[in-house]
């Protein structure tokens, strides 16, 4: 399975993303990082939802797509989430790439990629990698200058 970079998206890919963005602006007003992260499923229905809380649940593993899976599995009453789409504003770390693998994510979509950390593109292939359990499409890049402008816009700040 490929990753394949967006040049045009689905009017849902773009909502879906919008969404995360907005998700990661709240985070970014709590002084998280902004990143935001939606699970949805096969109807295109936003089963949860989450920006970044690592700073304000003092838990080292709160990624946005970390706490969204979690409540995504409460929700339904499965770890596993066959069939769902993950939408997050940044590449996934290869803990948050690992957990998609192991909630059986069906496919991955984000905006920026992550040069120094990424776990599905930039750094490691986790999600494409046949020599795991389970592969995820990927689609990367959309909205990619939006979310990747606020991540930079959030650092320039913080400096």
């Amino acid at each position: 399975m490929q990753t394949r970079f967006a040049t045009e998206w689905s009017g849902r890919d773009a909502l879906m993303m919008n969404r995360a963005l907005a998700l990661a602006r709240q985070a970014a007003a709590l002084g998280e990082v902004p990143v935001g992260a939606i699970i949805v499923d096969t109807s295109g229905s936003i089963v949860a939802e989450a920006g970044n809380s690592c700073i304000a649940a003092a838990d080292p593993s709160g990624h946005a797509e970390m706490v969204a899976i979690r409540a995504a599995a409460r929700k339904i009453g499965n770890y596993r989430l066959p069939g769902m789409t993950v939408y997050v504003t940044l590449e996934p770390c290869p803990m948050c790439a690992a957990l998609l693998v192991h909630a059986r994510i069906a496919r991955l979509v984000f905006g920026a990629t992550d040069p120094k950390g990424g776990g599905v593109v930039s750094k490691y292939s986790i999600g494409t990698d046949h020599r795991l359990n389970h592969i995820f499409a990927v689609t990367g890049g959309i909205l990619a200058e939006e979310c990747s402008a606020q991540l930079r816009d959030f650092f320039r700040n913080r400096r």
